[in-house]
Parts: structure tokens; sequence; C-alpha cells
């Protein structure tokens, strides 16, 4: 668990646990020989990443961003290959956060690891909203391309993640960028999927925004090195500088989704323009554009 302060928002970062994912699915076209340097693969070539989420207590509301994985609705293969952990009930509750709590839950995309925790598959077969009192805000675009169940990405939606949240009422659809609550807003930025959004917070001229798939971990900071599971990857590299155009002047603090050492950074660029992190230790007003991690 990671806790900070946004103005007047609580920010805290929560897992479902670590998972596997291939290396080089996760970066693409990029050599392995340059990957390799910022995160070392298994003997498997694969990558142990995190499923963060985020809570944010705003005082009026309690707000919960992606809901990893979930258990019980992944193929029983699909959850060997990726050896699910499926912790975030339990790790919600170790950080004092009942699912009551929630009146409203974000996804960025409805890919199985960000959405699982949506509902709950009971012992009898049905399924239930995870968070009875939410309402969950979903782009009604990337249902869309969920229910199409292409060949392509098939494989990445699970029905029972979303679809009863819609005859129930849970669900919210938006078709492109909203305020969600005051402070919370949500923007498209395309390329991993193609309605993927981004969750933009804002208190007292201090910003944040849960990234998404957008920029998954802090080794993906170089605007080309865009994973293959992206639908539309020079999509991606073009949404990453629009991100970055906003994100950098104004000092926004990044949450990267699957970083399991680094879930919020601040990004800067350095002097011969490669984009560095920062650690949330280190205000944003004292970045040095000579200092970071360097990852070109």
């Amino acid at each position: 668990m990671y806790r900070t302060t946004l103005g007047d928002f609580e920010l805290t970062v929560i897992d479902d646990g670590l998972y596997y994912l291939d290396g080089g699915a996760m970066f693409g076209v990029v050599p392995k020989p340059l990957w390799e340097k910022k995160i070392q693969p298994d003997e498997q070539n694969r990558l142990h990443l995190a499923m963060n989420s985020l809570v944010v207590r705003t005082g009026e509301h309690t707000i919960l961003i992606d809901t990893g994985a979930g258990r019980g609705k992944l193929p029983d293969k699909v959850a060997h290959i990726y050896d699910v952990q499926s912790v975030l009930l339990q790790n919600l509750s170790t950080a004092g956060f009942a699912p009551e709590d929630f009146d409203i839950v974000i996804n960025t995309h409805l890919h199985f690891d960000h959405c699982g925790w949506n509902t709950t598959l009971r012992s009898d077969g049905t399924v239930v909203a995870t968070f009875p009192r939410a309402r969950y805000y979903i782009q009604r675009g990337e249902l869309a391309h969920a229910h199409q169940q292409h060949e392509r990405d098939r494989v990445s939606y699970i029905t029972d993640n979303y679809d009863p949240l819609l005859s129930t009422g849970h669900a919210i659809l938006l078709s492109g960028q909203a305020t969600i609550a005051p402070g919370i807003r949500v923007q498209l930025f395309p390329g991993h999927t193609e309605h993927h959004q981004i969750v933009i917070l804002e208190s007292h001229n201090k910003k944040a925004a849960y990234t998404g798939d957008l920029i998954p971990t802090t080794a993906h900071l170089p605007p080309t090195w865009v994973t293959g599971y992206d639908v539309l990857p020079i999509a991606s590299i073009d949404s990453r500088h629009d991100y970055y155009a906003q994100a950098i002047p104004e000092r926004w603090l990044t949450i990267f989704t699957h970083d399991p050492q680094t879930p919020w950074a601040y990004v800067a660029r350095d002097q011969a323009g490669h984009y560095v992190s920062h650690p949330i230790e280190q205000p944003p007003d004292q970045i040095s554009m000579t200092s970071g991690t360097v990852l070109r």
C-alpha cells in the first residue's frame, strides 16, 4: 500500500497482487537487449508485474480506479499462465476499505486485468457487483469493442466482468471526455484500445493521472516503447506525446498501473531530451531536469 495526498484528496495505491506477462509482448518491437536493461525477465522471458488500483477519497466520494483481475472468472488455463493472486479485496480491507465504502468505480478499459473485481462470482454461479453502492463508469466505445469479441483481443475480455452491471443499472456509459465528480475527470488517450481513457485528478491546483495502459510501467516512458498488446500502436505513441505535453509542464503525478516497484512518480525530460521519472518524495518544484532515472 502506498498513500499520499493531492490537495484535499487522499490517494492510496492498492494492488491485486502480482502476475506474469510475456516480456516480448510488453515491449512490442523494442529489442530485448534494450528493454531488459530496465526490467529483468525470468527464465521464461516473463515479467512479474503489478495490478495497481487507485483509491481516491475526496471528502464527498470514495472512488476506485481499475479493479485488477478478480477471482473465479478467468478460465483455469489462463489463470495458471498468468499466475494471478487476486488479493485486491484483502488488501483493501487491510487498508481500511470495505466494498460498501465506494460510490464510484472507473475502468480505464475492460481488459480482464483492469476490471476483474468489478463483479464477484458467487458459489451459486450468479455474478453480482462487488461494490454494491457504486456507479461504474465505462466508455461506451470500449464496451462495444468488448462485445465484438474480435479474434485479435477477445482473450482479454470477459463479459461477466461488466455485462451484469448493465442489467442492474450499476454501469454508466460515457462517450469521450467527462467529469465524474468535482476534481475527477476522464479523457480519451487511444492506442492500447481505441477508447482507452485515463483518469485525471485535480485539487488545489495539484494534478495527478491514473494512466491505465497508456504508460504501464516506468520502463515504458519512451513514447515509442509501446506494448504488443496495443491495438493501435501509432496512436499509442501520439497519445503519450499528448500526455507528456500536459503532464510535464503542469507537474502531474503519474500513476503506473503495472509497475511493481514504482506505482507513481513525476515525469520530466532531461537536458538530452530523455524522459525520466522522479520519486514522489521529491516535490515537483524541486525536480532537476538533469537528474532522475533515465529511460532512453
